[in-house]
């Protein structure tokens, strides 16, 4: 059986995340979404929550599993669940400068690969935190998240960390 992993925190979710993982589901025969949590992060949404988010929208897909991650490295517990390969999706170039050291490292620690998936272009612009911040600030944000994503960001609130009104957004 192949067996990938597609890693991240998913705060939430978004369409970018679930068309990279739904491609990844045509490549192996099972696809792990492992939801991680990095403790320097401020979540909106806790662990059971990115979980039940990302269940409720890949429920429809084949050979989907989403689990926690857990404590320690992510080679680990790749090697721990069986799994040859890492699925990451990349955006720009600057996503494969940070992604390619973690790559790298990760063959050397464990022997998986990783195997990297352009986004399609027109997600190109999307991340969590842009869409938590356009969320925030009134911004129409339903052609980038599932149904039930979009009710939770509306109805979690402001995640904190600007002042109102303020945006990098101009």
């Amino acid at each position: 059986m192949r067996r990938a992993v597609c890693p991240g925190s998913f705060d939430p979710i978004h369409n970018g995340h679930l068309e990279v993982i739904a491609r990844a589901s045509g490549l192996f025969d099972e696809v792990i979404v492992a939801v991680s949590t990095n403790y320097a992060k401020k979540y909106r949404f806790s662990l059971d929550e990115r979980i039940e988010m990302a269940r409720e929208t890949l429920a429809s897909l084949r050979g989907i599993i989403v689990e926690p991650v857990g404590e320690g490295l992510l080679a680990e517990y790749c090697r721990h669940r069986g799994a040859s390969a890492i699925v990451k999706g990349l955006r720009s170039s600057s996503d494969f400068d940070y992604e390619l050291p973690m790559a790298t490292m990760n063959r050397q620690l464990s022997g998986v690969e990783t195997v990297f998936l352009p986004a399609e272009s027109h997600y190109l612009h999307l991340s969590s935190t842009l869409i938590k911040e356009v969320a925030d600030l009134g911004g129409e944000v339903s052609d980038f998240v599932p149904r039930s994503v979009l009710k939770r960001l509306l109805s979690s609130g402001p995640a904190g960390g600007h002042a109102p009104g303020l945006s990098p957004l101009g």
